[in-house]
């Protein structure tokens, strides 16, 4: 039942903007799990969830990213030892690096989750960003240049 209900908790963090351990508690019990609010304290600690920023400086409940510090660390590395320049053409963002570093800069690039990237296509040397809107590129860049100088 437990296994249950958590997948229940993340499929419904993700289909709504859940604010608080009561509003998640009435959303399973409508979904036919008898849950106090207790139990949903418990449930939020053990799927080590926590509140993002939303529109309106409102908060919701998201899963953590699973990924470490240290993994983190590593793909800041990456970018930052492949990447020689970029490039914008409206909406998409062209990124040189160190030959043979395209993938693994893309893939750093793609670990960010940044929500103005649609998606990364690497070659040896090159990569392709799609990006949402061509302000969005300038955004992406100014990201790109503020990590590349810490």
């Amino acid at each position: 039942m437990k296994i249950a209900r958590h997948a229940k908790i993340v499929d419904l963090i993700n289909k709504y903007d859940i604010e608080t351990q009561e509003e998640l508690a009435e959303r399973l019990n409508a979904e036919g799990f008898s849950v106090t609010q207790a139990t949903v304290s418990r449930d939020i600690r053990e799927l080590k969830l926590t509140k993002i920023a939303v529109n309106g400086g409102r908060q919701k409940y998201a899963v953590m990213s699973p990924q470490s510090a240290a993994m983190d660390e590593k793909y800041l590395r990456v970018l930052k030892d492949g990447f020689l320049s970029m490039d914008m053409a409206q909406n998409i963002l062209v990124v040189k690096t160190v030959s043979g570093m395209a993938m693994a800069v893309a893939a750093a690039l793609d670990s960010m989750h940044w929500p103005e990237i649609a998606g990364c296509i690497a070659g040896d040397d090159t990569i392709m960003c799609a990006i949402r809107s061509a302000d969005d590129t300038l955004l992406v860049m100014d990201k790109i240049n503020k990590i590349l100088e810490s």
